[in-house]
């Protein structure tokens, strides 16, 4: 039997904003970096899509915050003196 796991917002338990089979990653996208999500603002439900099975019980998603990617650290840098400071180069 496959099942699917659909995840909500906990206010819109219609709408889908992802989804994914069962027991496989499923990611939640489109929040900005920093977003500190609650528990339970994400709900979990499986559900069969043969219809043979009514679908599971809501389970609230543990909260988690966005990560903020940081820039990546300069390399090979040089500085060149010149007459009123230096011209630096980094990559």
């Amino acid at each position: 039997m496959t099942f699917v796991t659909d995840i909500f917002k906990k206010d819109d338990l219609k709408t889908v904003i992802a989804s994914g089979d069962f027991g496989t990653e499923i990611h939640i996208t489109g929040l900005k970096p920093g977003t500190v999500v609650a528990d339970g603002d994400y709900i979990a439900i499986n559900t069969d899509p043969t219809g043979v099975y009514s679908n599971s019980d809501p389970v609230n998603v543990p909260g988690f915050t966005v990560t903020q990617e940081k820039a990546p650290t300069p390399t090979d840098v040089t500085s060149t003196p010149t007459a009123d400071g230096a011209v630096i180069n980094a990559k």
